[in-house]
């Protein structure tokens, strides 16, 4: 993976099913009331992915790795690890599920044989890919399909006319009660992704050596700032389509009728449409997921992070088996998604603040340590996250 895609590939990880799903949830159930949140989401997705970044050049190594240097302590080694292989592991299961699902649907609509057989599909489909290393073209294939979706919901929602001053009052009128924090989560967690974190961070190291690191770094920033920023619009393009079509309409969405938002510039294919949009972003997902989570517990056990090598292998084939198992069990299409990015968004605060210790602690980094601003930015978005996580809670046991 040469240097100059790693941006991309982060920002083409997160654009999953799960980010299709929930921005169209989001903006045909609460219209432009959560845009807050989707913003906060692509600013605290390029302070964490520069960290991440930086570090990855600077140590030539995967956040793991450095979170376990850093532990001079044998019980804080430890605590490191199995935190790392429990968060990422749990995490990365979640997500896998919801990238299944989101695939499934969207092949379901083809043809009608069930989510749980196309999930097992699917699931075979990324083993083969992953253990044959060639998968890097299937997933720039992917990515293409997924910008060429995200334009025809923005040629959408031009045609459709859209409210702009409804969208403007519904902007500057923020919303956070028990009906929208779930989804407030999972708009957060389907853009911060923390497997996402540990891949950047493996990929740049790998892709950055003998480069020079201030160059490397500089060119980092600046595409993971692009490539994010992209991404945040393709998901707001995605929320106000689905704005215009169900908001305060008689209709509701599900997994039915979801693609019925592109029906102004596709008319009855639009369905289609958005079922082969939903699927090439979930099998990319599908993929980049269990990679990440390779990476992320090779590193932590201190074991070879060689795509080619059995504990890596092992790593995504548990991370692939057990997403297509939760898939296939037959939970609600639309929940389980939605429940899978809550889930990274409460598991988010976690990695977060091992990377912050990290950042600012680990010897290796030199100049590439945090300066002030990037510590407050990073305490914002810690405490942000935790502070909505703890709302969740509290209203769940309350």
């Amino acid at each position: 993976m040469a240097k100059d895609k790693s941006g991309y590939i982060i920002a083409a990880a997160f654009i999953g099913p799960g980010t299709v799903t929930t921005a169209s949830l989001a903006g045909a159930n609460f219209g432009f009331h959560l845009v807050w949140a989707l913003i906060f989401s692509v600013f605290a997705t390029i302070v964490l992915q520069d960290m991440a970044a930086r570090l990855g050049v600077a140590t030539g190594q995967g956040l793991a790795g450095a979170m376990k240097d850093m532990a001079y302590k044998p019980w804080l080694k430890n605590l490191f690890v199995v935190l790392i292989v429990s968060a990422i592991g749990i995490g990365n299961a979640a997500y896998e599920s919801g990238n299944l699902t989101g695939a499934a649907i969207g092949l379901d609509a083809f043809i009608d044989i069930g989510i749980g057989p196309w999930a097992a599909i699917l699931g075979a489909i990324a083993i083969v890919l992953l253990w044959s290393g060639s998968y890097q073209w299937i997933e720039t294939v992917l990515v293409y399909l997924v910008f060429i979706m995200a334009g025809v919901f923005l040629i959408t929602l031009l045609v459709a006319k859209p409210d702009l001053s409804a969208m403007f009052n519904q902007l500057i009128s923020p919303k956070l009660d028990t009906d929208a924090i779930t989804t407030v989560l999972a708009l957060i967690g389907t853009t911060i992704v923390p497997y996402n974190l540990f891949l950047h961070a493996s990929l740049v190291a790998k892709s950055s050596k003998g480069l020079d690191k201030q160059q490397a770094v500089l060119a980092c920033r600046s595409q993971s700032a692009r490539a994010i920023s992209m991404g945040g619009l393709i998901t707001l393009i995605v929320m106000a389509t689905a704005m215009m079509a169900f908001f305060n309409q008689a209709a509701t969405i599900d997994a039915s009728n979801m693609g019925e938002q592109l029906k102004p510039v596709l008319g009855d294919k639009a369905q289609w449409f958005f079922a082969l949009g939903l699927f090439s972003a979930g099998l990319t997902s599908a993929i980049t997921a269990p990679l990440a989570a390779a990476y992320a517990v090779t590193g932590a056990l201190g074991l070879s992070d060689d795509m080619k090598s059995r504990s890596f292998k092992a790593v995504w084939m548990v991370i692939i088996l057990v997403g297509v198992s939760v898939a296939a069990l037959g939970f609600k299409p639309l929940p389980a998604i939605l429940f899978a990015q809550a889930t990274n968004a409460l598991l988010l605060p976690v990695i977060a603040i091992f990377l912050l210790v990290v950042m600012n602690k680990s010897q290796a980094l030199g100049q590439f340590k945090n300066s002030w601003k990037s510590n407050i930015a990073g305490v914002v978005v810690v405490g942000t996250v935790v502070g909505l996580g703890c709302y969740k809670l509290v209203n769940v046991f309350l």
